[in-house]
């Protein structure tokens, strides 16, 4: 086995990786930019390099000084988490030239379906269903304009290079195609440095579920549970849930063996996830894309598996079959996981980054928190504002919420705004537990929670309103001026103390 691993990431993905090493008794070692130089996750590694300034693109996104780190090191395998170099194929080929072994598929699998729209032409060889629409870019506003008018709106403008949500928009009508054509080609431009844009047909009200793979060197595909990821904020997920409330073992069976058909199609090695939009009316699926590394939800794939998806990902790259077979994999209850954020809900999730002054952590059955910060330290202005990834794992669905009810009510963080009262409310919405979600549940439950909200509202200045009259009626019937302790006071009517 590897004796020492370099960890190409930061914030809680990189403590993730680093306990997986710690179990299999592995040195690690930690990269960091000078924002990061207190980071959790350079204190926990055994060692740990300077990369640079704060800037990603100066520190995190370059592939030769991470190399060069690894080979002073004497790293044997770049372990790249998620995000940063970990979908860069030419990182990949930079990493194997020097003789060091990349955990993660080949730079060549990484290409195929890096690309939407060659992942889209893959997927057709291979068998799979995807969305109506094209595999090429487009060129012109025309042709955007023919292809709609060929499939029909709603449709959806995509990036083919990246994701999260950039480059996205979904076009109702004719009249708003051309804004949002220019407007999706300028922030692909902006955000992967290529400004290819595809369209497709907009699925209504679609679920979001994902198939996660996992193949190793010696031809072995499987899949594992599905993961249910439609609430989403700006095209990114927010809660994470295995299995699908609505999946059963038929569909999943289905939508499982295409996933492996896509895997197998590009000679796949390690981690993937291959992402569908699911109909909710007739449960019909489409291939959307995949993502090849590690998720950031995997905890609910591990925690429903008993499967250590990290410390098979090392496994694999060493170069050993996988640790089980297609057959072995059984669902063990439910998990739902909450990615908690540096962000204000009420604000539209606007980041909000500073020192955490307090911070206390749930406990208990059933409750798994990887997080990447600690009391004290700072959520940086410069990256991705996650703190944590709060799961709670239970025998079915409704215990599985019960025990992250209780996890977000122990959850404390004193210092920035976050994510937590959202999610407070969101295991109370009775639409969420009833498991009717879909890509826009969050734009509706925002919507209701808001009419609640004023509903509690007026009903509060009813109540005053009718105590104040009723005060004042008392005083009207009396010959001489009252007493202050004859005048019945509103907050006491209201079931509040007085004061």
């Amino acid at each position: 086995m590897f004796k020492k691993i370099l960890i190409a990431n930061r914030g809680e993905i990189a403590c993730r990786v680093i306990r997986a090493c710690r179990e299999m008794k592995i040195e690690t070692v930690a990269v960091y930019s000078d924002a990061d130089r207190n980071a959790l996750h350079v204190r926990m590694a055994d060692e740990a390099y300077n990369i640079g300034p704060a800037p990603s693109n100066q520190s995190y996104l370059c592939g030769e000084k991470i190399i060069d780190v690894a080979i002073r090191s004497g790293a044997e395998a770049i372990h790249p988490g998620y995000g940063f170099l970990s979908e860069n194929a030419d990182f990949v080929r930079a990493v194997t030239k020097v003789g060091i072994t990349f955990i993660g598929p080949p730079p060549e699998a990484m290409e195929g379906l890096g690309g939407k729209m060659s992942a889209r032409r893959i997927a057709i060889e291979a068998g799979v269903p995807i969305v109506p629409g094209t595999t090429e870019p487009l060129r012109s506003f025309d042709d955007a304009k023919t292809t709609a008018l060929e499939i029909g709106y709603p449709v959806m403008l995509k990036a083919s290079a990246g994701g999260g949500g950039k480059g996205m928009r979904l076009v109702n009508e004719e009249a708003e195609l051309k804004s949002a054509l220019e407007t999706a080609q300028a922030e692909a431009l902006a955000g992967f440095g290529d400004d290819e844009v595809y369209i497709e047909k907009a699925v209504v009200r679609p679920r979001h579920i994902e198939i996660q793979v996992f193949s190793d060197t010696h031809g072995n595909h499987v899949y594992l549970a599905e993961r249910e990821c439609s609430i989403q904020r700006r095209h990114q997920k927010v809660v994470e849930e295995a299995p699908s409330p609505i999946n059963s073992s038929d569909l999943r069976a289905r939508m499982g063996e295409c996933a492996v058909m896509v895997a197998r199609a590009v000679n796949y090695v390690g981690a993937g996830t291959v992402e569908f939009l699911v109909s909710d009316v007739d449960r019909s699926f489409y291939f959307l894309e995949m993502n090849t590394r590690l998720q950031v939800e995997h905890p609910v794939t591990e925690l429903v598996t008993g499967l250590d998806l990290v410390r098979e990902q090392i496994c694999v790259a060493f170069g050993e079959e996988l640790s089980f077979t297609q057959d072995e994999i059984t669902i063990n209850g439910h998990a739902i996981e909450c990615r908690v954020y540096a962000e204000d809900p009420d604000a539209n999730f606007m980041p909000s980054p500073g020192k955490i002054t307090r911070l206390r952590l749930p406990h208990g059955p059933g409750v798994r928190d990887d997080g990447g910060v600690y009391e004290g330290g700072e959520v940086s202005i410069y990256y991705d504002p996650m703190i944590s990834k709060l799961a709670a794992h239970g025998r079915d669905r409704a215990e599985a919420i019960d025990r992250m009810r209780r996890a977000l009510m122990e959850y404390e963080v004193v210092g920035i705004k976050t994510t937590l009262p959202f999610f407070r409310e969101l295991m109370d919405d009775p639409e969420f537990q009833a498991g009717h979600l879909d890509t826009g549940f969050i734009p509706r439950f925002m919507e209701r929670k808001g009419t609640v909200r004023t509903n509690e509202d007026s009903r509060d200045l009813a109540i005053l309103a009718a105590a104040v009259a009723n005060s004042i009626q008392k005083a009207g019937s009396s010959a001489t001026s009252i007493a202050p302790d004859q005048v019945i006071s509103p907050w006491t009517l209201a079931g509040r103390r007085s004061e």
